[in-house]
């Protein structure tokens, strides 16, 4: 079976290096443009195109899948089936009918629930104890397509976006490979439509969303920010100025909303800002124009006092 992988990130990489360990005919891979990045802004691949590029993979990094000159270039690779991991790009009517066996997705929540760009991060952020990936069939809707497969994991008090991500991205990959595997043995695969009705959706993370509102419950607010931690962070506002908050802890204590309330330099140290109900312990920041640093050489740098107001 020749197999179309179409994917971006380093969740997609897991389920490409999966494939290819399992011996699955790869006829071409393709992936999003490079992209400037970092302060220098240096051209950077994407980490589906590093991987393919390693295992000498045709990869296709077009602008647009709407151009006929890509379909045409796409089609001449003649795959029986498209596989689509955190792509990025809507794939249009004829592409979703390019292989004989269609396409299929691994997204990255429990259908119906959490459809669209953010599921990991939205189930985290919303308190969510348990989360999954579904292998689905891939239509002209925005994840709406009928259902392979899935597998629910927990998401445990402490997870962030990246532990999850990374389990997310390992049972994907694993229910991939068994997908695939029984499509070659018996030519189709289960359809399970999705219930249309009970469907929830995961927007895009914003800015906005990574800006740390302390008038919550301090449950809350710790839910918030993991879902965006390591990527893009969690911040709050201090002195006028940004300070991204890398790693916290729930903790207690009482004060206005957003006050320091306790400091601690020994060591690594810590911060901890009240709630509304509740505290967050600050463990490791990023203060604006400078690298990250713990929470002791925050304060022992004098730049945080009790009293002071994250806003």
């Amino acid at each position: 079976m020749k197999i179309l992988f179409m994917g971006t990130p380093d969740i997609a990489v897991c389920s490409l290096r999966a494939l290819l360990e399992a011996g699955e005919t790869v006829v071409g891979v393709v992936t999003r443009e490079d992209k400037p990045q970092g302060r220098k802004m240096v051209l950077t691949p994407p980490p589906v195109k590093v991987l393919a590029c390693e295992h000498g993979l045709p990869v296709y990094q077009p602008k647009t899948l709407r151009d006929d000159g890509v379909y045409e270039q796409l089609a001449a690779l003649k795959p029986d089936l498209i596989v689509v991991v955190a792509y990025g790009r809507i794939l249009p009517k004829r592409m979703l009918e390019l292989a004989p066996y269609g396409a299929i997705n691994v997204h990255v929540s429990l259908l119906p629930k959490y459809r669209g760009a953010a599921p990991m991060q939205r189930a985290i952020m919303n308190g969510e104890t348990e989360t999954g990936v579904t292998i689905m069939y891939m239509d002209e809707g925005l994840d709406t397509g009928d259902m392979i497969s899935s597998e629910a994991f927990a998401i445990l008090p402490d997870d962030d976006l990246e532990t999850v991500h990374d389990h997310a991205a390992a049972v994907g990959a694993r229910l991939l490979v068994e997908a695939v595997k029984q499509l070659k043995a018996t030519g189709e695969l289960p359809r399970r439509p999705q219930e249309h009705a009970q469907a929830t959706y995961a927007d895009k993370i914003e800015k906005e969303d990574c800006h740390i509102d302390f008038s919550a419950p301090a449950s809350t607010v710790y839910a918030r920010m993991r879902g965006v931690t390591p990527i893009p962070m969690p911040y709050a506002m201090h002195r006028g100025a940004m300070l991204k908050v890398c790693r916290a802890a729930l903790s207690e204590g009482h004060g206005a909303v957003g006050e320091v309330i306790d400091l601690c330099a020994d060591g690594d140290g810590y911060i901890t800002v009240a709630c509304a109900e509740g505290a967050i312990r600050l463990l490791s920041v990023t203060p604006a124009g400078k690298g990250r640093m713990s929470a002791g050489d925050f304060i022992r740098g004098r730049n945080i006092e009790k009293g002071d107001i994250l806003s």
